[in-house]
């Protein structure tokens, strides 16, 4: 969903909506803007309920400062416009208060945006800005001072976090990365010491973003096609609303027959994904004028080598990508259901997933469903979407459950006895 054609005032209410709703702020907290062709600078209001924002509390400030709006702009103007002045490549401004971040400002550190690659590539290096007044001149020119050195989101001391963009949703999406990043390192540390991602691992994503399949015009989708097109959006649509996507993180497919499956595109915001956008492919052929992400070949190679399987779906969750970011095993031996539908979950190297897709594809089977690729994701088979959709669930819960146990005691895990005892009575 492209948000350019939309008025600024509906896009700040929107996006608004989506920051409240994804618990990266309060009623009270955070504010939005964006600088116009005009120049005129449109600003969420002050004072103002931020979980029932509607485009006629937006202001709106002209470039000699009048002000129209029924309400005040927020206290945070000065800043919004400082950057707008320093930084010409800006026309969005986000800036909110989610606990992780503000985590990170109490601590005066930045989060590390190197621990998956699809990260970095959104947010780059993260800035970090000293204390400041709320809604001062000062406050706005150590922020600027900082985003003058070209970051796309800083962390301001005491505070919490502002994320630039060319337009709003790419200053939400960083916004959004940021968040995600802070809260898988804080969840990686409660279980060992998350590694970073060198300049290496960076360019091998680069590398091979690129997906050179021959196209195809479908004459059609028939009603089979259709259904699963609307299921898949269904079901990314929860993933993003349970936290186990982002707007731009998350690929979903799933087969239709022996040649041929639907896939999520690259680069679509996860949140308004439709039918239309959903990607056919045909024996290795792709429909043309949509672009999938370079995951495309593996899920390719897990469908033509194993035929119990129907979905495929690749998400970076924070809870179970502590374990992938750090290197650690996930035990699925904690309570019954997270044993009978995760079994043995794998681990992989980091560069497998680009350099030996087939590799990959070869490891799973009916007691692996699940692989944790180092520094990069998780991904999840099943025998239906709906399958996928619940072993991916229950892999996050479960994985937020033993990170929780870390404040509790030693895990005990369900012994070799109980597990036979569930392998014959569920016919695992």
């Amino acid at each position: 969903m492209s948000l350019s054609p939309i008025h600024p005032a509906d896009q700040l209410a929107m996006i608004m909506d989506r920051i409240y709703r994804f618990g990266m702020t309060t009623t009270s907290g955070g504010n939005l803007s964006i600088l116009d062709e005009n120049g005129d600078i449109w600003i969420t209001p002050g004072g103002i309920d931020k979980g029932s924002l509607t485009r006629d509390d937006i202001v709106c400030i002209k470039p000699d400062g009048t002000i129209t709006g029924k309400n005040k702009p927020s206290m945070e103007l000065p800043f919004h416009r400082e950057i707008y002045e320093k930084r010409p490549d800006v026309r969005a401004v986000v800036h909110a208060h989610p606990p992780a971040l503000v985590a990170f400002s109490i601590a005066g550190k930045v989060p590390n945006t190197r621990l998956i690659p699809s990260a970095y590539t959104i947010c780059g290096e993260v800035g970090m800005a000293e204390y400041g007044l709320p809604g001062s001149v000062e406050l706005g020119k150590k922020i600027v001072k900082v985003f003058e050195r070209g970051f796309k989101s800083v962390i301001l001391q005491n505070h919490g976090a502002v994320a630039v963009g060319g337009s709003l949703f790419d200053a939400f999406k960083t916004f959004e990365t940021l968040d995600f990043c802070a809260r898988l390192e804080i969840n990686a540390y409660r279980i060992g010491k998350p590694l970073t991602l060198n300049e290496k691992h960076i360019e091998l994503t680069k590398n091979t973003q690129d997906v050179n399949l021959k196209a195809f015009k479908p004459t059609g989708y028939n009603t089979i096609e259709n259904n699963a097109r609307q299921d898949i959006c269904r079901f990314v649509h929860r993933a993003y609303s349970q936290k186990l996507f982002t707007s731009t993180q998350g690929t979903v497919s799933q087969k239709l027959n022996d040649s041929s499956f639907l896939i999520t595109p690259h680069n679509v915001d996860r949140k308004y994904i439709d039918a239309n956008n959903i990607i056919h492919i045909d024996n290795g052929c792709m429909e043309e004028g949509k672009a999938p992400g370079s995951s495309v070949i593996l899920h390719k190679y897990i469908y033509d080598k194993h035929p119990h399987i129907n979905s495929v779906i690749i998400a970076n969750p924070p809870n179970i990508m502590a374990f992938a970011v750090t290197g650690q095993p996930f035990d699925s031996r904690i309570i019954p259901e997270s044993y009978i539908f995760l079994k043995n979950v794998r681990n992989m190297p980091f560069e497998s997933i680009f350099v030996q897709p087939e590799m990959v594809s070869d490891v799973f089977k009916k007691e692996t469903p699940i692989v944790l690729v180092e520094s990069n994701c998780a991904i999840v088979t099943g025998s239906s979407l709906l399958n996928a959709f619940d072993r991916l669930e229950v892999l996050e819960y479960s994985a937020k459950s033993i990170l929780d146990s870390q404040y509790i005691g030693e895990i005990v895990k369900i012994d070799d006895l109980s597990i036979e005892e569930i392998d014959r009575t569920f016919l695992l």
